[in-house]
């Protein structure tokens, strides 16, 4: 069985906007109040995936879920005309989009079993995404449904938080052997709160039935969270042998990279040093939430926002270690603005697993011409732009519901509506 990472990009929803929710993501904090531009969006981020695909990689995707979250609603005894307007807005969030915290996956050759886990993260720490899980986990039973391959697990329960992929990484040697799984947690943040529990991470690790030799549980910095760092996607990222980080990414970071060094000895831990990228220069242009990934020739490049483009500390920097003899080599900046004026880079908008396309679920499958037809519906039916003070309106939430079931329609969805 032939395995390689498939990206699996959430498709951005129609109801895309700057409601501010995210407490500690200073993107989302300094754009609140701002129009949103949906439909340039979704379409930035269809590219995005087309990027991926011609550059030779696996690209899956999700669909957005149903918005409003009319279940959550009720289940807090209101709806939409009647609820205040931040619980119309945590209702109206389209923060799926950002795969990255769909799960926790756990590849075939780290498991006991033999098969890949995957764990729907609980997101409880925001009350935004803390209602995504159920519409999140539907998508990856059905996508990941043949069980001589996957399990695929509920979410971790309260009072432990856990955000996914993005406090999550994995070295390995290539993707088929054993590798060794990082889970990254937080204590405090400062100003700010810790999104990943150590005891969701924990927890995770044994659902997924991994091997304690080969798994780390370390602490995300506390200068990093309080910095607005609130993923651990945002100040280092993994792909194969190569660790990326920044220099102050991990609460202990010699003590990280010796045992990162014991389990993997050939590990390429690459470390960007703050005197020549800060943390506020990494946090503003995303350089580490990029998708570090392994092209077909067997180089690595870095998929970046092109915000990182515009910063010179940071493209100095790296383009300093693409002209060396370094595993990565290429760098590849995309537009996806709209997402990153929301918070989330190239990497938070896609969850990697590891698996033989071929037992996949067909339909979440991407090529060119599935691409074109997302494109079309969402340049039909997304809306161009909105304003906070639309959330509620019932034209806009009739216009949303409509181009949420025209997608599903044109992937063969429909079961999900």
């Amino acid at each position: 069985m032939a395995l390689v990472e498939i990206n699996f990009d959430g498709i951005i929803g129609p109801s895309h906007n700057y409601a501010g929710l995210s407490i500690g993501n200073l993107a989302s904090s300094h754009n609140a109040g701002a129009p949103s531009y949906p439909k340039a969006a979704a379409l930035q981020g269809i590219e995005k995936m087309r990027t991926n695909f011609r550059l030779g990689l696996a690209q899956g995707f999700f669909v957005p879920l149903d918005r409003p979250n009319q279940n959550w609603l009720a289940g807090l005894s209101t709806d939409m005309q009647s609820a205040e307007q931040h619980i119309r807005a945590a209702a109206f969030s389209a923060s799926a989009m950002w795969a990255a915290n769909a799960a926790t996956v756990s590849p075939a050759p780290d498991t006991a079993d033999g098969k890949c886990h995957l764990s729907v993260a609980n997101l409880i720490t925001m009350a935004h995404r803390s209602h995504e899980w159920p519409g999140t986990l539907a998508q990856l039973k059905l996508a990941f449904a043949n069980e001589q391959h996957f399990t695929v697990h509920g979410p971790v329960p309260a009072p432990f938080g856990d955000e996914g992929a993005a406090n999550f990484m994995r070295l390995c040697t290539t993707h088929s052997d054993a590798g060794v799984e990082i889970f990254v947690y937080g204590k405090t943040g400062g100003p700010f709160p810790a999104r990943q529990h150590i005891e969701a991470s924990k927890a995770i690790a044994r659902a997924h039935r991994l091997d304690p030799a080969r798994t780390l549980f370390v602490q995300q910095s506390e200068m990093a969270i309080a910095a607005g760092a609130f993923h651990n996607d945002v100040v280092a990222v993994a792909n194969a042998h190569v660790l990326f980080t920044h220099e102050q990414a991990f609460e202990s970071p010699d003590k990280t990279y010796a045992n990162v060094k014991r389990l993997m000895p050939q590990a390429d831990i690459i470390i960007v040093p703050a005197d020549r990228v800060t943390l506020a220069d990494a946090i503003q242009s995303y350089l580490f939430n990029a998708q570090l990934v392994t092209l077909p020739d067997g180089g690595m490049a870095l998929i970046l926002p092109s915000e990182a483009q515009e910063n010179v500390r940071v493209w100095g920097w790296l383009t300093e270690m693409a002209a060396g003899n370094g595993p990565i080599c290429k760098l590849v900046p995309v537009d996806v603005r709209q997402s990153m004026a929301n918070g989330g880079g190239p990497a938070c908008l896609r969850l990697r697993v590891v698996a033989d396309p071929q037992t996949v679920d067909p339909r979440f499958i991407a090529d060119e011409a599935k691409l074109n037809a997302i494109a079309e519906v969402v340049n039909t039916y997304w809306p161009e732009t909105i304003a906070p003070d639309q959330v509620g309106d019932a034209d806009l939430l009739d216009k949303v519901r409509l181009a949420r079931l025209a997608l599903l329609e044109a992937t063969d969805l429909v079961s999900l509506a």
